[in-house]
């Protein structure tokens, strides 16, 4: 039988690679990507974190073993700590200043990607939560290893690229997609055919996520 992680990969493999290939990712890796679209795109994350700790915590919460519940209550707090403090030092460093990122609004896509993971959260068994949290970490992990593949020494991102291609993070990342493929084998039929659904369009959020960082999106009506 397939695990549940290779099935839900090789579906969405034509979608990684479309996300490797993003303006946003290709001119990161290079070094050339603007201030303005980085600022952008931290001042979002740091919106993101928020919620994902959320949903994080929730799949504790919901954890029918110790350790999936040690583990993701402990990614909850790491999203929220460790991550946030690698923001601070972005923001100082590209002169973000943290008022005005604490008052600036979820794009778009970030509010939806955040509300579909807390609907995920409310309304969804584990197996379904665990699957739409699992891209963050995968693809993240993935792109994170091919961007520091390419990059250059002196590329002005690289404290971002070695976060995300550290080897520690990448045990995390296993440890993840490990829960998930045992939620998967105690699932129902229906249950595993939600987990693909949702791991799609977690999927999809994240493509989603850095194209509108490039575009520094905004909502199309103000209010």
């Amino acid at each position: 039988m397939t695990a549940f992680s290779e099935r839900a990969w090789a579906e969405t493999s034509a979608l990684y690679r479309r996300t490797l290939d993003l303006p946003f990712n290709r001119e990161l890796a290079a070094g050339t990507l603007s201030q303005e679209r980085f600022q952008f795109y931290m001042t979002q994350d740091a919106l993101y974190l928020t919620q994902y700790a959320r949903a994080l915590a929730a799949a504790s919460a919901k954890a029918p073993d110790i350790e999936a519940m040690q583990f993701f209550a402990k990614a909850a707090e790491t999203a929220l700590v460790v991550e946030r403090a690698l923001h601070g030092g972005f923001f100082e460093k590209f002169g973000v200043d943290p008022k005005t990122a604490a008052a600036a609004e979820p794009s778009p896509t970030c509010y939806g990607y955040t509300n579909f993971l807390l609907a995920t959260a409310l309304q969804g068994g584990y197996a379904e939560l665990v699957a739409a949290v699992l891209p963050c970490f995968w693809i993240y992990w993935e792109a994170g290893n091919h961007i520091a593949g390419i990059a250059q020494p002196d590329n002005p991102y690289r404290a971002w690229i070695d976060t995300y291609s550290d080897p520690g993070f990448g045990e995390a990342v296993k440890t993840a997609i490990a829960i998930a493929d045992r939620a998967a084998v105690s699932a129902s039929a229906e249950e595993q055919r939600a987990m693909l659904d949702r791991f799609k369009r977690s999927a999809q959020f994240e493509w989603m996520f850095w194209d509108s960082a490039y575009r520094c999106e905004a909502w199309p009506v103000a209010v």
